[in-house]
């Protein structure tokens, strides 16, 4: 079995068992049917990845590497804000007729601040850090910009990440660990999606900065299963998980604005059925 799909089978019953149901609330989410989307919920889940040992990608059904990582260049590589640059529709439902999302995500990463090496963005900073700073405790990003909230059109989920550099005994290199906040988590739809594309950015960063990776830690504060979701989740995690697959980074890539979607594989990667038509909640 996976680690990737131990936590998730773990995590999602303890959600069902355990958790609390928004059912009769005044809740914002709703199906396309204008249906209002109750959840079942846990608060404050955290989930530890260590990524030497293994991808954290799951096998009791596919998750789909490659837009994974397709999406998280958008934001943190091209700094987007429009689905046009993407190659998937995930966020069409957000977007506007010109196809932008608003001040959210890519644009507040993209945006430039100055700082007494001078003037870069979020990114740019943390490469930096990470280079030559790579002790300090203040290399993070956050997207969650209350001046923006207004402008944007869905306020970021996954909307902070926070590196910590340590230097294991008998290593020459350094290794890069990184917390992910997300204030709002879609378990069915987004849980291992995320978990996947941002190990990917700590792979990819740590190889442009020559450091080793080393843990990953997923921090929810509001993690839910949709009603509608509930059946679809009951049967998946009774589905008997598969090895991890090996994750393949493409050496060759030292500038992390060289990356693209192609530079990453899993090889051995067997799987449960897809689940197709997921309804999302808007």
């Amino acid at each position: 079995m996976s680690y990737a799909d131990r936590v998730f089978i773990e995590m999602c019953r303890d959600i069902l068992e355990n958790g609390t149901s928004t059912e009769g609330e005044k809740v914002r989410p709703h199906w396309a049917d204008g249906t209002p989307a109750y959840t079942i919920k846990r608060f404050g889940v955290v989930n530890r990845y260590d990524l030497r040992q293994e991808f954290p990608i799951m096998t009791l059904r596919r998750t789909a590497l490659k837009s994974a990582t397709d999406e998280v260049l958008w934001i943190w590589q091209q700094k987007s804000n429009n689905i046009h640059d993407l190659h998937s529709h995930i966020w069409d439902e957000w977007a506007d007729e010109d196809g932008s999302i608003g001040k959210a995500y890519g644009y507040q990463l993209g945006v430039k601040h100055q700082y007494k090496e001078g003037m870069m963005d979020q990114v740019d900073r943390v490469i930096y850090d990470l280079k030559n700073n790579p002790f300090s405790r203040r290399i993070m990003t956050n997207i969650y910009v209350h001046q923006d909230l207004h402008e944007m059109n869905l306020y970021p989920c996954a909307y902070s990440m926070t590196f910590n550099v340590t230097q294991r005994k008998g290593e020459d290199r350094l290794t890069l660990n990184a917390i992910l906040n997300q204030r709002s988590q879609d378990v069915l739809a987004a849980n291992n999606w995320n978990v996947v594309q941002y190990a990917v950015l700590i792979h990819m960063l740590a190889q442009v900065c020559d450091m080793n990776v080393g843990e990953f830690v997923h921090v929810i504060a509001d993690a839910h299963i949709y009603d509608r979701h509930v059946p679809i989740i009951k049967e998946l995690i009774e589905r008997e998980p598969k090895p991890a697959p090996t994750f393949w980074l493409n050496p060759e890539v030292k500038d992390f604005y060289e990356f693209t979607r192609d530079d990453v594989k899993v090889e051995g990667y067997e799987t449960g059925e897809q689940i197709t038509d997921i309804p999302i909640a808007i």
